[in-house]
Order: C-alpha cells, then sequence, then structure tokens
C-alpha cells in the first residue's frame, strides 16, 4: 500500500516547560538548582546572560 505525502502524520512539537529566570531568582541575581543530590548556581550576569555553575 502506498502512502501519499498528505496521508503522513506530521511529527509533534516537544513542548518544555518554560521559566523566566527573574521569577527563578525571585528578582535577584542568583538561585540554586538540585539535581541528584548536587547543587549548581544559576546567575543572571550583568549583562543579562545565563551562567550555570557546579
Amino acid at each position: 500500500m502506498n502512502m501519499h505525502a498528505s496521508e503522513v502524520a506530521a511529527p509533534t512539537p516537544e513542548v518544555f516547560p518554560t521559566y523566566h529566570a527573574e521569577e527563578l531568582t525571585r528578582g535577584g541575581i542568583q538561585a540554586r538548582i538540585l539535581l541528584n543530590g548536587q547543587i549548581y548556581s544559576l546567575r543572571i550576569t550583568r549583562a543579562g546572560k545565563l551562567i550555570l555553575t557546579k
């Protein structure tokens, strides 16, 4: 059985959670993120960039 291009289902785009960095830092410049028992630091720089460190 031959399928035409119009009959093939288009892939569903993945939806990821989106967070505002300012909400994660509660208006500050730094937040801690816990993953598998390890604490990571998320920091907003003066230039408005994000840095994630362990």
